[in-house]
């Protein structure tokens, strides 16, 4: 399996400004994984601390702030040496000891010879604690789950990718490789980008092994309501997460709080719905009022729509079967094609400084997503089959004018004037593509 992301760490593995690393991102999609792997490939030797397992180094944190007595301990718990720039000290589930997280300060400030990088699962609630991380001492790295690139490089199809890495103007894909691409992307929706689930496809070609992966990345997840969140929040968590396929299977998927539960405001659900966008598990995109720059200037809190972080994720908390797979173009079409807005924002958002909004026009007209790419905002909509014909995003083109408008559907490459139709599954390429405007 390779990962993109692996040659981010080189990047900040040679960094001359580099500090203690912390990667952020949700359960099961594959740091820990990454780190160990990076720590094979390039260091001579890797420690590796689980502070979910290894109690007793929390309680070593507790005691001391020296990173010389620390390093020493850490040593002894290792097993072997730990040397300046030739081992890779990893620090895995960090966020059950916030000691550690506060420990980088000092490993930055009297240890800089040393690398180290920090993985956790529910990193993002334990970093919205003001006291757990020293502010300016670490870098960020957030991990998203495999691109449908990357699922292509685990499912041995490189030549698709080395073809899909070529496109560099808006010439229409020959057919022997756009009717292999929307076969595989439909085996993507099936499995998602996470790890484990890829894998379970790719390496032993059993659909009903990547069911069971994705319901167990579910349990984990709603186990992870029980262990960390507050215990009034509980139900709500459970409700808000089991609400979000029949949230988006409306018209207009705009969240509605009573339409997961009748009576319920949002001020009672505010909590648990910034618990769930913490921890990584949902991306809340919210409707923008005007497309300018920033976008974020913009925003009409009051209105937002809720995506979970993986298609795969899902598809399966909405009860849809593999076997759907074969049954033509329903996997893109299912529950009015939330799927194909879910994988267009999980693809583009990994490759973007700021998450996309949704935009509205009086209720007469929708786009999907606007997209803030450098200084140039484009407007996006998807359509989750062949059938393109929309008035929204020519309504927001002719009130606009932005240099042009994305479409991503099942129609092959080209531009039609003001308006690029892309394939869904260069979704992941919008950045590229655009350049070629």
């Amino acid at each position: 399996m390779e990962r993109y992301l692996i040659a981010d760490l080189l990047q900040w593995r040679n960094s001359k400004n580099r500090k203690p690393l912390i990667m952020r991102g949700v359960r099961q999609v594959g740091k820990t994984w990454a780190l160990k792997e990076f720590g094979k490939r390039y260091y001579e030797n890797v420690a590796y601390f689980n502070f979910d397992e290894q109690t007793e180094l929390s309680d070593e944190l507790k005691k001391t702030k020296d990173t010389k007595r620390l390093l020493e301990y850490m040593t002894f718990v290792n097993g072997k040496p730990i040397l300046p720039e030739k081992t890779l000290i990893i620090f895995d589930e960090i966020q059950e000891c916030n000691e550690a997280l506060n420990s980088l300060k000092y490993f930055y400030e009297n240890a800089p010879e040393y690398h180290v990088a920090c993985a956790g699962s529910l990193l993002g609630i334990a970093l919205s604690r003001p006291a757990s991380f020293p502010v300016g001492k670490v870098n960020f790295m957030d991990v998203h789950p495999m691109l449908f690139t990357e699922f292509l490089l685990a499912d041995g199809e490189r030549s698709l990718v080395d073809y899909i890495n070529s496109i560099n103007s808006f010439e229409p894909i020959p057919e022997i490789f756009y009717s292999r691409l929307c076969e595989k992307l439909k085996m993507y929706f099936i499995t998602g980008g996470m790890p484990e689930s890829v894998a379970a496809w790719t390496e032993g070609r059993d659909p009903q092994l990547v069911q069971q992966v994705t319901r167990e990345i579910l349990d984990a997840y709603e186990l992870d309501f029980s262990k960390h969140a507050a215990t009034a929040d509980i139900p709500k968590l459970r409700l808000i997460w089991s609400s979000i396929p029949s949230q988006l299977a409306k018209e207009n998927k705009k969240f509605v709080f009573s339409a997961m539960k009748q009576g319920a405001r949002a001020r009672e659900y505010e909590d648990a719905m910034t618990w769930i966008c913490n921890a990584g598990m949902a991306y809340k995109i919210y409707r923008n009022n005007k497309p300018a720059l920033p976008v974020s200037a913009y925003d009409d809190t009051g209105a937002f729509k809720l995506y979970m972080v993986d298609v795969g994720i899902l598809r399966r908390l909405a009860g849809l079967d593999v076997t759907a797979f074969g049954e033509g173009n329903r996997l893109f079409t299912e529950f009015k094609g939330a799927l194909a807005e879910n994988f267009v924002l999980q693809a583009i958002s990994a490759n973007l400084d700021v998450l996309p909004r949704y935009w509205t026009s009086k209720a007469t007209a929708e786009v999907d997503f606007v997209v803030q790419l450098g200084n140039d905002i484009y407007p996006i909509e998807v359509k989750s089959d062949s059938n393109v014909k929309s008035r929204s995003l020519r309504m927001y083109i002719d009130k606009y004018h932005p240099m042009v408008g994305i479409r991503f559907s099942l129609l092959n490459l080209k531009r039609d004037n003001d308006i690029l139709n892309m394939p869904l599954f260069l979704a992941e390429k919008l950045r590229e593509l655009t350049k070629l405007v």
